[in-house]
C-alpha cells in the first residue's frame, strides 16, 4: 500500500466524484480509477458503490476513510512538529476567514511587523465540507463554528442600524426592529453569516426585510446609505469605522441583537509555532479593538 494511493483515495472519497477528484489531483480520470481499483484489490474489499459515472462510499469505504484521515494527518503533524523541533518553524499559515474580512489588512499588517516573512493562504469562499481542516486557523461567528475545533472567543458586539444623518430616525437613541419593517435595506449577500444572523433577527420581529441592494464591501454600503438608498444592519465594533459623518448608527432595542466572533483551530492536530503566534496576535488585536470601542 502506497502513500499516494491513500491520498488519491482520500480525495475521491471526500468528493465522491471520480472526474472532479481527478481534476483536483491533476491526473487523468482513468489513472485515478486504476489507482483506486488497485487499492481495493490489495484490501480485498470494494470501497465504493458505483452507478454509471457516479461513486458513493460504502460501509467499508467510510470505515477505511476514517483511518486514512487519521494516518495522513498524523504524518502531516509529524512533518510540522519536526520543523519546529529543528528550530526551522513553518512560516506558512492557512487562514479561513468567514467573518470580518475587512479587518484582515490591519490584522495581517500588525502581525507582520514582528514576523515579516510569514506567508498566508487565505480561504474566504471555501465550500462547506470541502477538505476538512484545510485551515490552520479559522475566524467565524460564534453561531456557526467549524466542527471538532478548539475555540477562543474574540469579542461580542451589538448589531446596530446605520442610516443617513438626515433620516427621520437619525436623532433616536434607540430603535426597535418592528419600527424598521417598512424600511429598505442594504445587506450582505445570502450565505454570509451576518446576513443569516440579521435575517433571523427580523423573522423574530415578525417581518422579512426589504432588501434593495446586496454588497459585502463596507465602502459601497456606506455610500449607498449616504445616498439615501436604504438602511443597513452593521456590527458595532468590527464595522465601526465603516460609517462616516453622513451616516449615523443607532442601537437596537432588542437585547438579542448581537453576535460573537471566535477563532478556531482543529482538535488533535499539531499547531505550528507560526500558527500559535498568529493566534495570540489575533486575540490581542481583537481585545485592543474592543477596548478602543469601549473608550470611544
Amino acid at each position: 500500500m502506497e502513500l499516494l494511493q491513500l491520498k488519491y483515495f482520500q480525495t475521491a472519497a471526500r468528493m465522491q466524484h471520480m472526474t472532479q477528484a481527478a481534476q483536483r489531483l491533476h491526473i487523468s480520470q482513468p489513472a485515478l480509477s486504476k489507482m483506486i481499483a488497485s487499492l481495493e484489490a490489495e484490501l480485498g474489499v470494494k470501497l465504493f458503490e458505483r452507478t454509471n459515472k457516479t461513486i458513493r462510499l460504502n460501509e467499508h469505504g467510510r470505515h477505511f476513510l476514517s483511518k486514512v484521515d487519521i494516518a495522513l494527518q498524523a504524518l502531516e503533524d509529524g512533518k510540522r512538529e519536526l520543523r519546529d523541533l529543528a528550530e526551522a518553524p513553518s512560516e506558512f499559515i492557512t487562514l479561513d476567514v468567514r467573518v470580518s474580512s475587512h479587518l484582515l489588512p490591519g490584522l495581517l499588517a500588525e502581525y507582520r511587523k514582528s514576523k515579516p516573512d510569514t506567508q498566508f493562504h487565505l480561504l474566504q469562499h471555501a465550500l462547506p465540507g470541502d477538505h476538512a481542516f484545510e485551515f490552520d486557523l479559522c475566524l467565524s461567528d460564534g453561531a456557526t463554528p467549524p466542527p471538532d475545533c478548539n475555540s477562543v472567543s474574540l469579542l461580542r458586539e451589538s448589531i446596530v442600524v446605520a442610516l443617513p444623518s438626515d433620516h427621520h430616525y437619525a436623532a433616536r437613541d434607540r430603535i426597535s426592529l418592528e419600527e424598521l419593517k417598512e424600511e429598505r435595506f442594504i445587506s450582505l449577500p445570502p450565505g454570509k453569516s451576518l446576513r443569516e444572523t440579521t435575517d433571523a433577527f427580523c423573522r423574530l420581529a415578525g417581518f422579512t426585510p426589504h432588501i434593495q441592494f446586496e454588497s459585502d464591501d463596507p465602502a459601497t454600503v456606506r455610500g449607498l446609505i449616504r445616498a439615501g438608498q436604504g438602511l443597513a444592519f452593521l456590527p458595532a465594533i468590527t464595522w465601526g469605522g465603516s460609517t462616516g459623518p453622513d451616516v449615523v448608527t443607532i442601537p437596537l432595542q432588542e437585547s438579542y441583537c448581537e453576535r460573537s466572533i471566535s477563532l478556531h483551530w482543529p482538535k488533535g492536530r499539531y499547531l505550528t509555532q507560526a500558527s500559535a503566534s498568529f493566534r495570540d496576535c489575533t486575540i490581542q488585536y481583537f481585545a485592543e479593538l474592543a477596548n478602543a470601542y469601549s473608550k470611544a
